[in-house]
């Protein structure tokens, strides 16, 4: 048997699926590199990529690439080769990662955030040979942590650093190859990207040329994008939801100009906003609470937002509602997972629809199945387990057989751990993760459902409820919140609050607890299961009763 650190990604679907989306036009036979060559012949001097420091056009972008290409070939990379790709929202990620698909490379796309064991579980689970990082950003080194990482993984020839190199490789210095780039097969892994998970190493996910350009082109045109649209990434760019939903990858296939925003501060994001005339960015819900809070007071002009995306967890409707008052632009909801299906509400939505669900899927000949526990269909409108297969969702992650057999039927449908209720016309207001239904004495609380409810309280600026164990019930609910600028709360007020909510009185949270912020994850997202663990360190290995 093979080695399975040294095998090449592989994403397959059956026969008749793959022909049904060529026959569709879902799949048109694009790489990432013809597409970039595509939009540089189409109009070569038009902005494609700014940052503080660069102004690009798709020419200046294109010649690059090429650049890169030669220098990854230079190096001795051949095809299929991986490189870890740890660069954050600068304009230089784009040559190096165009760079990879023109030399038939496969980028393995990491966090800013993650650190040496993320970082060493990437390079061992993918086989990666290459790692390439920017020197410095927001006040962290990574030079030194790229000499941690490869000190443990033997096969890591290269460290590839974009700014002084140290004691790596300087990417503007690579030696070109010399040679002609590959031809590269839309049917190949173009890239992995990482699961979304909140705890846990993340499992790797490989997508094809094939697949992913069709998510962001479709995603592009649901968004409205074109010519004169900019997009803002303001969350980390290797994350797939700024990544092509429809992202920057999205904006580049329209001929759009990407603005790199490198947080998502609201004094950085509204001031790259006023000065670049940004159109539409996308965020998650703690950033968008923050923004909506900064709006009033904001020195900058914010007017040329049309869409702000909210997506990455759901985005809670006494929030949701705020937006078009605040913010003065269109909400559009997301939802969607770095493994496939993608939900958008559509901007000529009802404003109900708009603030009340997360969407409907990208195409029709995406699959979705909502499911009891026993795996049968439940009618519109009730929770169930989704399930879904299409046009670009996989049938597999790389070199992971264990979370293979979790995750996928075997008919290949992907059960995204997500609890989901289905209204006529497709679309999907999320419950929470399966995960996050709290089994009270029997009764299953949607821990997303009463975060809703505290969210409608004025004195409340965020909240977060999570299970704990209890010896009588199973478990109990546990609402960690952040009390507004100003206000003063107490638990049996929040309580009583709860109580007027028309609630069956199990879903009041049986404890509250105040707090001054939540620890979240890479990309900005509630970790619940972090939650639960401070939780036990706070209280019950101390002994206590919360």
């Amino acid at each position: 048997m093979s080695d399975p650190v040294s095998s090449d990604p592989r994403q397959v679907w059956p026969q008749e699926f793959a022909a049904l989306y060529r026959d569709k036009g879902y799949w048109r036979g694009e790489t990432f590199g013809e597409m970039l060559r595509a939009r540089a012949a189409e109009h070569p001097d038009r902005l494609a990529v700014v940052d503080a420091t660069h102004r690009w056009s798709y020419a200046e972008l294109l010649a690059m690439a090429e650049r890169a290409a030669q220098g990854w070939m230079g190096l001795g990379l051949c095809p299929g080769d991986r490189v870890i790709v740890q660069i954050p929202n600068v304009a230089a990620f784009f040559p190096a990662v165009f760079g990879l698909f023109l030399a038939g490379l496969v980028p393995v796309y990491a966090l800013p955030a993650h650190r040496q064991t993320e970082l060493a579980h990437f390079a061992a689970r993918a086989g990666a040979k290459a790692l390439v990082i920017v020197d410095r950003h927001e006040g962290f080194d990574y030079r030194p942590l790229a000499l941690e990482v490869q000190a443990g993984a033997p096969g890591l020839a290269h460290v590839v650093v974009i700014g002084e190199p140290g004691p790596h490789l300087d990417f503007d210095a690579l030696p070109a190859a010399g040679r002609p780039l590959p031809q590269v097969d839309p049917a190949s892994v173009a890239f992995l990207q990482i699961s979304g998970g909140s705890t846990g190493l993340s499992k790797l996910i490989p997508r094809t040329h094939d697949d992913y350009i069709y998510s962001f082109r479709a995603s592009a045109g649901i968004c409205g994008l074109g010519p004169d649209s900019i997009y803002m990434a303001a969350l980390p760019v290797a994350h797939n939801f700024p990544m092509s939903s429809p992202g920057v990858m999205g904006a580049l296939y329209a001929g759009a100009r990407v603005v790199m925003c490198p947080n998502p501060s609201a004094d950085t994001a509204f001031r790259l906003i006023a000065a670049e005339r940004v159109t539409i960015t996308g965020v998650v819900p703690p950033v968008a609470l923050l923004w909506m809070q900064a709006a009033a007071k904001t020195p900058h002009d914010i007017s040329s937002l049309q869409v702000l995306q909210v997506g990455g967890a759901k985005f809670i409707p006494e929030a949701a509602a705020r937006v078009r008052p605040t913010l003065g632009c269109t909400l559009q909801q997301v939802f969607g997972m770095a493994e496939g299906l993608v939900n958008y509400t559509r901007l000529d939505d009802p404003e109900e629809t708009i603030i009340g669900t997360q969407g409907r899927a990208i195409s029709p000949d995406d699959e979705v199945l909502v499911l009891d526990d026993d795996g049968n269909p439940v009618p519109d409108g009730l929770p169930g387990h989704l399930l879904t297969r299409g046009p670009y969702t996989i049938r597999a992650y790389h070199n992971d057989p264990a979370a293979n057999a979790r995750s996928f039927t075997d008919d290949g449908f992907y059960r995204t751990g997500d609890i989901v209720k289905r209204l006529p016309g497709g679309y999907l207001v999320v419950q929470g993760r399966a995960g996050d239904h709290i089994n009270r004495a029997g009764e299953k609380i949607s821990a997303e459902e009463i975060e809703d409810h505290l969210l409608a309280h004025q004195g409340i600026f965020d909240a977060a409820v999570v299970s704990i164990p209890d010896a009588f019930l199973g478990e109990r609910s546990c609402a960690f919140v952040i009390p507004a600028a100003g206000a003063t709360l107490r638990a049996p007020e929040v309580k009583s609050f709860m109580r007027t909510r028309g609630l069956a009185e199990f879903k009041v949270p049986d404890q509250v607890v105040f707090v001054d912020e939540f620890q979240t994850t890479a990309v900005g997202k509630i970790s619940r299961n972090t939650l639960r663990a401070q939780l036990r360190a706070r209280f019950l290995d101390q002994g206590k009763t919360p």
